[in-house]
């Protein structure tokens, strides 16, 4: 993981809240491709999340607004949730590339 951020699994820091779809009780998370529906069984764990990566966005977007939830406002509401995985040093640039295409 880089700075703590886990690009695969759920963490319950990504969570926005619990909601009952269907019958079932599942958490409803956010990531930097938007929302999505987990388990709280996947919650923390190391391994990758196939709820987070595992299903089309598209779907459940609609499944979520047909159950009257805003998904914009949602994810606007929430984005500052998301964690950005952050390379520990700067690119390095090449001076010899970098002089033909004019950077300095």
């Amino acid at each position: 993981m880089l700075d703590g951020v886990n690009r695969f699994g759920t963490t319950a820091d990504m969570i926005i809240q619990e909601v009952e779809l269907e019958g079932r009780k599942r958490l409803l998370a956010i990531d930097s491709k938007g929302l999505y529906l987990t388990e709280h069984s996947k919650v923390d764990k190391k391994h990758a999340d196939i709820n987070r990566y595992g299903v089309r966005r598209q779907e459940i977007w609609d499944l979520l607004e047909m159950n009257g939830f805003q998904t914009v406002e949602l994810f606007e509401e929430n984005k500052h949730l998301i964690k950005t995985a952050v390379a520990g040093k700067a690119k390095m640039v090449n001076p010899l590339k970098a002089s033909k295409r004019g950077i300095k």
